[in-house]
């Protein structure tokens, strides 16, 4: 089943042979309720669930409107929560399961100006790590997919730029930063993240972390081998902070 907020967007999921498209909007509670409803009465069960949904807020926190920080709180960790929460007892019912939750390189380190996206992406990685204890003796596998940078339009529509809401002592540091962004090498291979979606589901081991992206394990890595101290430096050289 794939799922879509308007559902002016499923053109390209309908012509698909056994692909069951609805609406779901993980911020409206009725209709994750509707979705998951749909999906048992046309499958009979949930094998799988990938929550993706997702957006992305650019920008110093002090200039951050109040509104932006409750909505990217509310799609990137409390609507996963609630699809979540949702699809457990049909998994629970049956002892088995998957729940893939995708995450970001940018659960695991950071980017300056990047703080609220960060803050729930590091929610994610805390939420299904911790949830394996619960989950696992009931024959239910939590994973994480963790992409680096890819063309898509995540830095576009998903992304909410307030940049440095007129704050002359941001406003010099953040716009160096949008500038080096900008220049980000962006890989267009986006299907290396559907082929590591589907290897997390199929693989039947207790693998958590997939990074996917030679920017992410690149990074990645060099945090694992960094102090605090060392990183922070590094990551303000590249980034002109």
């Amino acid at each position: 089943m794939a799922t879509v907020r308007s559902p002016g967007t499923t053109t390209l999921f309908s012509a698909l042979s056994g692909v069951l498209v609805t609406r779901l909007d993980v911020t409206d509670k009725e209709s994750i309720k509707a979705a998951v409803a749909a999906a048992i009465e046309q499958f009979g069960q949930i094998d799988v669930l990938v929550n993706n949904a997702g957006f992305g807020t650019l920008g110093a926190l002090e200039a951050a409107p109040d509104e932006a920080v409750r909505q990217q709180f509310e799609v990137n960790v409390f609507g996963l929560i609630d699809v979540t929460k949702a699809v457990l007892p049909v998994m629970r019912t049956r002892g088995t399961g998957v729940i893939i939750n995708v995450s970001s390189m940018g659960g695991r380190l950071t980017f300056p100006f990047s703080t609220l996206y960060h803050a729930t992406k590091f929610a994610v990685e805390g939420l299904t790590e911790s949830l394996q204890y619960e989950l696992n003796p009931l024959g239910i596998r939590l994973k994480l997919v963790e992409p680096g940078g890819y063309k898509t339009d995540f830095a576009g529509r998903s992304m909410n730029y307030y940049g440095a809401g007129g704050i002359s002592d941001y406003q010099g540091r953040f716009d160096e930063f949008a500038g080096k962004l900008a220049q980000w090498p962006m890989s267009e291979n986006i299907g290396e993240v559907a082929e590591a979606i589907y290897h997390a589901a199929t693989d039947g081991t207790a693998e958590l972390r997939y990074p996917v992206g030679q920017d992410a394990v690149e990074l990645l890595k060099v945090r694992l081998q960094t102090d605090d101290v060392a990183f922070k430096a590094m990551m303000a050289a590249q980034t002109g902070v």
